[in-house]
C-alpha cells in the first residue's frame, strides 16, 4: 500500500510518501523553491517523493491533506462572529481567500495533483485527517514505543491547540483537547513578536535569546495573561491579545504590561527584551512540566511522544526529561506543520486502514530523519563542473583528513553528504561544521557565515558513546531536540567579576573545553551522532577526536540567514562563494575557496530576506 501524505496551504508545506508503512520520502518545499517556510503547494516535493518511491500518482492508493479545511472555516466564521464588529479588516482580507480556494480545497487538491497525470478516481483517495491527529501520529507511529502516552503543542490546528492521547500497537486515541483562542503556541509567539522576530520563523531566537535575561516579568505573565492549573490546563486572558481580530499578535495593553512598544525587527536588543524572553521561557517551561507531570500521573505511561512547533522548544523538552517523571520521550524531528504530511500519511495506514505497526528495534522509523534527496557522486561532479567550479575527488579515507585538518585549522566546513534532512535542523547531512573547541567560532560563524544575530548558540554534534563524558545526558538526541548543560568536568569556572556581567557582555566569556556549542547558561543542543543512520558523519567526528581527543564538533544548517537549508550541490556551492566558508566537502569532492573563480564570489549578506 503506497500512501503520499501532504502538507499546505499555511506554512513549511510538505510531502511524505509511505509504502507498506515504511517511509521512503519526506521532504519540505521550502528547499527546493528556496523560498522560506513556502506555504504553497508542495509541487516540487511531491515530485520527489513519487520519484523516490518510485512510483506514479496513479498507483498511489490514498492522498492524504494533513488538516479539515471545512473545520477550520467553522473556527474562523465562529471568531469573527464572537468578537464582532472587532476584526472586521482582518475578516475582510481573509475571507476571499476562504471562499475562492479554502472553503473548496478538495477541488483545488484535486486539481493540483492532476499536474501528476492521475488520470482516475483522485477525488475517492483524497482523505483528510484533523491536524492534531497528524501531529501525534507523526509522533507515536514512528517513536520506538509500543505504548506511549501523546503530547501536542502548537499555535492552532483547526479548533485544538493542545491535544493528548494514548497511543497503543497502531491505535491512537485522542483523550482531550483546549482549544482555540487558548494556545502555548500563540503565547509564545506573542512574545516572539513583541520582541521582535518574525512569527512561525523566530521562536527558537526568542529561545535562545533567554539565557541571557532574568525572568522577571514571569509573575506579570502568570498573574495577567494565562492562568494555569495544576494539571496544566490553561485559558489565556484575551484583553491583552490581538490574534482573534486584527493583524497584530499583541495590543497596546499588553505593551503597557511590559514597558513599551514591541520591539521593531532590526531594533538594538535591550535588557529588557532579554528579561522578557526569559520570563516566558520560565513560564513555558513550568506550563509544560505541570502537563506532563500531570499526564504521567493519569495514564501510567512510561514513555512520552511528542509533536507541534512547541515540540521544537528543545529547553522545555530537555527540563521534561529531567523530570523524570516519563522514562523515555521521543520527539518527532519534524514536529510542525511540515511533519503533518508524514502524520497523515501514518495515520491513513494505521488508523483508516487498520494496518500493522512494526515497532523499529533501532531508535525509531525515522531512518535519522534523512528522508530528501541524495545525488550521486558522478552527478555532484557534472553539477560542479558545470558551475566552473574547482574540486579534487579525493577517496573515503583522504576525504575525512582534509576535512579534520580543515576544522582542525579552525576553518568553516561545508559538509554536503547523502540524503537531506527533514525538519528543520541540519543534522550532519547538509552542514556547516566548525572546531567545538575554539573560542572564536561562534562570533565568526554568526557574523561572517550565517550572517546573523550575534547572541545565538550554535549546536554540537557528538559521538553517541562519549555524551555522558562531555554533557549532563545519557541518552540518544539525534535531532537535536533536547537540552543539556556542559558537564561540569568540562566547565571553565567564571571569576566574580565575569558573575557580574549581564545580557550580551556575557558572550564574552568562555565557559567550557568547548565554548562554541557552551551558551551563557552552560546548556547545549545537543545531537548524538550514531554510525547506524550516518556512518560518514559518524567516521568525521571519529577522525576528529582521534586527530584532536575532542568527540564534539559546531553543527550548523547549511544556510545563510533566510535562507533555506540547502539542496542541491548548486545550492551548496553558492552559498559556499556567498559566504566565508573556507572549504566545502560534497560527497568526495573537496573545495577550497581560495581555489575557486574568484568571479564567483557572492554577497549573501542580503541575498535573502531577514526571518
Amino acid at each position: 500500500m503506497r500512501i503520499l501524505g501532504i502538507s499546505a496551504f499555511y506554512h513549511d508545506s510538505a510531502a511524505a510518501l509511505l509504502h507498506d508503512g515504511d517511509i521512503v520520502a519526506a521532504a519540505q518545499e521550502e528547499r527546493f523553491t528556496r523560498k522560506k517556510h513556502d506555504p504553497g503547494f508542495p509541487h516540487h516535493a511531491v515530485a520527489y517523493c513519487l520519484e523516490q518511491g518510485p512510483v506514479t500518482l496513479d498507483e498511489i492508493d490514498y492522498v492524504v491533506f494533513y488538516d479539515k479545511p471545512f473545520l477550520k472555516f467553522e473556527r474562523l466564521l465562529e471568531t469573527y462572529l464572537a468578537f464582532a464588529p472587532r476584526g472586521f479588516r482582518s475578516f475582510s482580507l481573509a475571507m476571499p481567500l476562504w471562499v475562492r480556494e479554502k472553503a473548496f480545497q478538495k477541488k483545488l487538491l484535486c486539481d493540483e495533483l492532476k499536474r501528476y497525470g492521475s488520470r482516475s478516481g483522485l477525488d475517492r483517495r483524497l482523505l483528510f485527517t484533523e491536524h492534531h491527529l497528524s501531529h501525534a501520529a507523526s509522533a507515536f507511529f514512528p517513536s520506538p514505543f509500543e505504548e506511549a502516552a501523546v503530547l501536542t503543542m502548537d499555535g492552532v490546528g483547526e479548533w485544538a491547540t493542545t491535544s493528548v492521547a494514548m497511543g497503543r500497537g497502531n491505535h491512537l486515541e485522542v483523550l482531550r483537547e483546549i482549544l482555540f483562542p487558548h494556545s502555548l503556541g500563540l503565547l509564545y509567539s506573542a512574545f516572539t513578536y513583541y520582541t521582535g522576530f518574525r512569527v512561525n520563523s523566530g521562536e527558537y531566537k526568542l529561545m535562545g535569546l533567554a539565557p541571557y535575561g532574568r525572568p522577571v516579568y514571569a509573575d506579570r505573565i502568570r498573574g495577567n495573561l494565562i492562568d494555569v492549573k495544576s494539571d496544566g490546563s490553561f485559558r489565556l486572558n484575551m484583553d491583552y491579545f490581538n490574534y482573534c481580530t486584527g493583524l497584530t499578535m499583541t495590543n497596546d495593553r499588553f505593551d503597557g504590561l511590559f514597558g513599551g512598544p514591541a520591539r521593531k525587527p532590526e531594533e538594538e536588543l535591550t535588557q529588557r527584551h532579554m528579561d522578557v524572553a526569559a520570563s516566558i521561557q520560565l513560564v513555558l517551561d513550568e506550563i509544560v512540566l505541570s502537563m506532563t507531570r500531570s499526564l504521567a500521573a493519569e495514564t501510567g505511561a512510561h514513555n512520552l511522544c511528542m509533536a507541534g512547533g512547541v515540540a521544537l522548544n528543545c529547553v522545555s523538552n530537555g527540563k521534561v526529561l529531567r523530570d523524570g517523571r516519563f522514562r523515555q520521550i521521543w520527539i518527532q524531528p519534524a514536529a510542525g506543520d511540515a511533519g503533518g504530511a508524514l502524520g497523515a500519511a501514518l495515520a491513513a495506514h494505521h488508523l483508516y486502514r487498520d494496518q500493522p505497526r512494526s515497532v523499529s528495534t533501532f531508535q525509531d522509523s525515522m531512518k535519522g530523519a534523512y528522508l530528501g534527496p541524495a545525488f550521486p557522486q558522478a552527478e555532484i561532479e557534472r553539477r560542479l563542473r558545470a558551475l566552473g567550479a574547482q574540486f579534487s575527488v579525493e577517496d573515503d579515507a583522504n576525504l575525512l583528513k582534509l576535512c579534520v585538518e580543515a576544522l582542525a585549522e579552525g576553518k568553516a566546513l561545508g559538509w554536503f553528504q547523502g540524503r537531506m534532512e527533514f525538519g528543520p535542523r541540519a543534522l550532519g547531512a547538509r552542514s556547516i561544521l566548525g572546531d567545538a573547541r575554539s573560542p572564536a567560532m561562534q562570533s565568526v560563524l554568526n557574523l561572517k557565515v550565517k550572517y546573523r544575530e550575534s547572541f545565538r548558540p550554535f549546536a554540537p554534534s557528538v559521538l553517541r558513546e562519549d555524551v555522558a563524558d562531555w554533557f549532563d545526558l545519557d541518552c540518544d538526541s539525534p535531532y537535536m531536540l533536547l537540552v543539556a548543560d556542559v558537564a561540569e568536568s568540562r566547565r571553565r569556572q567564571m571569576t566574580p567579576e565575569e558573575q557580574q556581567l549581564f545580557g550580551i557582555e556575557k558572550l564574552k566569556v568562555p565557559r567550557s573545553e568547548i565554548p562554541a556549542v557552551t551558551h551563557v547558561d552552560y546548556s547545549a543542543r545537543i545531537q548524538t551522532v550514531h554510525w547506524e543512520t550516518n556512518a560518514r558523519y559518524h567516521a568525521l567526528i571519529s577522525a576528529f577526536k582521534e586527530r584532536t581527543g575532542c568527540p564534539v564538533i559546531v553543527n550548523t544548517s547549511f544556510n545563510v540567514r533566510g535562507e533555506p537549508i540547502v539542496c542541491t550541490p548548486e545550492d551548496a556551492y553558492r552559498c559556499f562563494m556567498g559566504t566565508e566558508i573556507e572549504a566545502l566537502a560534497i560527497g568526495n569532492c573537496f573545495l577550497l575557496k581560495d581555489m575557486q573563480d574568484p568571479d564567483h564570489k557572492q554577497n549573501h549578506v542580503h541575498a535573502f530576506a531577514p526571518d
